[in-house]
């Protein structure tokens, strides 16, 4: 069995996570310059099996998708195109900066590491990924 990762992306920046092996556990990756994401994969994916890519899609509060799907979708044409073989699902990605600011700060933070954008990223993507593995379970 391979992994899941799941990618929170932006027009600078990408949060990655990824499961274990068996698909247990959502652990946050690595935050990625989001000109460099296909590169990264490409390499990640030599090490690592995938078996599935999740994105998180931008919807606003009417469930529409959001002004940031503009930059998304391209980006998702262009994974599509460099992964054929593994399946790309979207999924809601609502409030995961805003849970991952909240998980911070329960966990004690300090502002300046609350702060770091890429911390945020990493934390964004591990949440769309705990979320859809919990929405997957019967």
């Amino acid at each position: 069995m391979g992994r899941i990762l799941a990618i929170d992306y932006g027009r600078k920046r990408a949060g990655i996570a990824v499961t274990d092996e068996l698909q247990i556990i959502a652990t946050g990756l690595a935050t990625v310059a989001s000109h460099e994401l296909l590169s990264y994969l490409k390499e990640y994916t030599t090490r690592e099996k995938i078996d599935l890519i999740v994105v998180g899609e931008p919807k606003d509060m009417m469930n529409r998708p959001s002004e940031a799907s503009r930059f998304i979708e391209p980006f998702v044409k262009k994974l599509q195109a460099a992964f054929p073989h593994l399946e790309i699902k979207r999924f809601d990605e609502r409030f995961t900066s805003k849970m991952a600011h909240q998980a911070m700060l329960d966990g004690g933070l300090k502002k300046k590491k609350r702060q770091d954008k890429a911390l945020v990223d990493t934390l964004s993507a591990t949440l769309i990924l705990q979320s859809y593995m919990e929405s997957i379970k019967f």
